[in-house]
């Protein structure tokens, strides 16, 4: 229950004011805050004292990560954090709804029908959690709350990848020992095999009012966990044989969660339909006492100074930055509390009014696309006018995205590889084909910077590591911190790289900032050239370059002007001098944030009509609207001396990327959904191009199409060495076939 706060509770953690305290532990306090708009949320805070720790640090962030992996469906939705801070902090959506352990106490032994509904719809949560190799290890009564539309798995503090041990030792076992696995007891690796070990045990406390092994001390509770057989008395019969496989002490014998999930509970009727009246009552309490509960601050001692401190606002990221202004500060003040009576993000509701009921709690821990594999990954779209949400980067036998954090998956499999902990949203990602880099905010300290903040920090990413490589070079004379800071592309050792100097304001640009574009050899650390960029206006939003790429001897780059137009802009690769500068009337430059289409001669583009340009001069080598006038299309691919793109109202075309000739037209009538935003995909005997919610193949010999799948993808490229398409969107990344 919410307890008042005390006299040195912090008075802020960025826009979230506490108004009580929910609980506090060694690593932190829990508090009921709100925003100044009335949203409540659940904010997690460090404690001071470790703050300083690293390690800490590091647990604090994983925590954040896995409890967005996690999602909103089966957790308590991330919708802001500040790891960074001097306090690092993080905001949840505040569940209305009490833990399954409140919940028995209550109303006792949950019935077997509850008891079917919950385990099966945690299977779900764990699948979303495995899929993406996490792990949750701390699965226990108190971390499962029970709302009107499903349970959520909350407190990810001892969460972590599987298989990464940097956080833990071998032969020391963290965990709550009534509910560990019997390898988690003797300190060994804690696979998704133990999360299923955990959630039987907390099946059986469900539905006896008892965990598996008793009550008592620790080191008894261990010992039973690891040689003793669990009691099962009071279970119902039909759940024994089937908790008793997920107890086994072999891990290699129990059960899958899918598989589980399917014996458990068929998935019909809403889950509030399998809860008890009394539990349904409290969910709908704990909602209406929700807005009743009003700020309290207990009085410092006679003896001591009220010291209540406001944490100061360290560094902010540049998603943060970017929802201080401009049309982005809607998505913060979008939503409310989650529950009975929640806020409803999408439709409007408020907390007079329920939204409307949730989908039924399916078994499926992941949507059902037509894929090769899936895996669950957070976007964040907010930034869509900024740059293209999600880039999808192919390098070796790899898939490299920043979801939010750098991941780096193998293509075939869908094994996620590694994620970068270090590398964030606040970074750029660029690669050439065979590294990748990064660049961010370096860690040396705002002190070592002479710019106005932390040094800017270029360096490649290890692909079998997700760690930084050496060198990492730091660039002082240039402001990490600067929300303008670009990695613009990278070619032949060499990455080409946009900075600031001055001090870092809460809009995009400023006058007072100065911008320069520059060269930096990777192996040796040294600038090749600088060369000044002109001043954008007070409180631009986008990017320098919305798009660039290096042909030859050619920076070819899209730039958006001061004045909203975009231009066609080619450089010299050895000194930054600008070969010739061209305005492309009619282009929008939302629509042209996208990998360049470029040959050794010409610069294509799309989003509108189709034209070639010169590279040598900038001029119009051909254009779509003398040839076939009115004509509106996508943008483009090239791929083995053919151009493709998507015609509005037709369907694939494929051209002559030297005189702009038609070759073929998609045939059948089926291309008329065709999405013109979406770049097509070309593989060897099939176009890919999406349609609604489906990915669609047209051959390349009958010009029709073939076959179709389903997906949530709305970025889609080829990878060519692994055969797959690479979608992502919706918050999966996915593959599908790439014939």
């Amino acid at each position: 229950m919410p307890s008042p706060l005390t006299h040195d509770d912090p008075q802020a953690f960025g826009p979230y004011r506490p108004v009580a305290r929910l609980g506090s532990g060694g690593m932190g306090t829990v508090y009921l805050a709100r925003t100044a708009g009335g949203r409540t949320v659940a904010l997690k805070t460090m404690h001071a004292r470790i703050a300083s720790d690293t390690a800490f640090r590091t647990r604090f962030r994983l925590e954040t990560d896995a409890a967005r992996v996690v999602g909103e469906r089966y957790g308590a939705g991330v919708v802001d954090a500040d790891p960074r801070a001097e306090t690092p902090w993080f905001a949840t959506e505040y569940v209305l709804g009490p833990p399954l352990d409140d919940a028995v106490e209550l109303c006792g032994p949950l019935p077997e029908q509850s008891v079917r509904a919950l385990g099966a719809a945690l299977c779900g949560a764990l699948g979303q959690l495995h899929a993406s190799d996490v792990v949750h290890r701390d699965l226990k009564p108190s971390n499962v709350l029970l709302t009107a539309y499903g349970p959520k798995i909350i407190d990810f503090g001892i969460a972590r990848a599987a298989g990464d041990d940097r956080l833990t030792r071998v032969g020391v076992a963290v965990g709550t020992p009534a509910f560990m696995s019997p390898e988690q007891a003797s300190g060994q690796e804690h696979s998704a095999a133990g999360d299923v070990f955990a959630l039987a045990g907390l099946l059986v406390f469900a539905a006896t009012g008892r965990p598996p092994f008793g009550h008592g001390q620790a080191a008894d509770l261990l010992y039973r966990v690891q040689y003793a057989e669990p009691d099962l008395t009071g279970v119902p019969s039909s759940l024994v044989p089937l908790l008793a496989q997920c107890l086994d002490k072999n891990p290699f014998r129990r059960p899958a969660t899918d598989w589980l999930a399917a014996e458990l509970h068929d998935g019909s009727g809403e889950f509030a339909d399998h809860l008890p009246d009394a539990v349904l009552a409290d969910i709908g309490r704990r909602a209406a006492e929700v807005w009743q509960i009003m700020p309290q601050r207990l009085l410092a001692p006679a003896d001591e100074p009220d010291m209540a401190e406001t944490v100061a606002p360290a560094r902010w990221s540049r998603r943060r930055l970017l929802l201080t202004g401009g049309t982005a500060t809607l998505a913060v003040a979008a939503a409310g509390t989650a529950g009975v009576w929640a806020w409803n993000e999408r439709g409007g509701s408020g907390p007079d009014r329920p939204p409307a009921p949730g989908p039924s709690n399916r078994l499926l821990p992941r949507k059902r696309l037509d894929s090769i594999w899936q895996i669950q990954v957070d976007e964040d779209d907010l930034f869509e006018e900024v740059m293209q949400p999600g880039q999808l980067h192919v390098v070796g036998d790899m898939v490299v995205t920043v979801a939010p954090h750098l991941i780096g998956v193998t293509a075939k499999t869908g094994q996620r590889q590694w994620a970068s902990n270090l590398m964030d949203s606040d970074w750029q990602v660029a690669t050439d084909g065979e590294r990748v880099l990064g660049l961010g905010p370096s860690d040396e300290g705002a002190s070592s910077g002479k710019a106005g903040g932390d040094p800017l920090l270029v360096t490649s990413i290890d692909l079998l590591t997700g760690e930084l490589n050496d060198p990492q070079v730091s660039l002082p004379e240039f402001n990490g911190e600067l929300v303008g800071d670009q990695l613009v592309c990278t070619a032949n050792g060499i990455a080409y790289v946009v900075a600031g100097r001055g001090k870092f304001v809460h809009s995009r640009f400023t006058a007072n900032q100065t911008w320069y574009l520059f060269a930096v050899d990777l192996s040796t650390g040294k600038r090749l050239w600088t060369t000044p960029l002109p001043a954008r206006r007070s409180g631009s939003v986008r990017l320098y370059f919305l798009s660039a790429a290096v042909v030859g001897r050619d920076l070819v780059a899209l730039q958006e002007a001061n004045d909203g137009t975009v231009h066609a802009v080619v450089r010299d690769t050895r000194s930054g001098a600008v070969r010739w500068d061209r305005p492309l009337a009619g282009v929008k430059a939302s629509s042209v944030q996208l990998p360049l289409v470029t040959d050794a001669r010409h610069l294509y583009l799309g989003a509108g009509e189709l034209r070639a340009l010169r590279l040598r001069d900038g001029r119009t080598a051909w254009e779509s609207k003398s040839s076939r006038p009115g004509r509106t299309y996508g943008p483009p691919a090239l791929k083995n001396g053919t151009l493709y793109a998507i015609e509005k109202g037709l369907g694939m075309v494929a051209l002559d990327p030297g005189s702009g000739r038609v070759k073929w037209e998609e045939q059948g009538g089926q291309g008329v959904e065709a999405d013109l935003k979406a770049v097509p995909v070309i593989g060897t005997d099939h176009a890919y191009s999406r349609r609604a919610s489906k990915l669609w193949a047209i051959d390349l010999s009958s010009h029709a199409p073939t076959d179709s799948y389903r997906t949530t993808g709305n970025r889609f490229i080829a990878h060519e060495k692994s055969r797959t398409v690479i979608s992502m969107g919706g918050n999966f990344l996915a593959a599908f076939p790439l014939r």
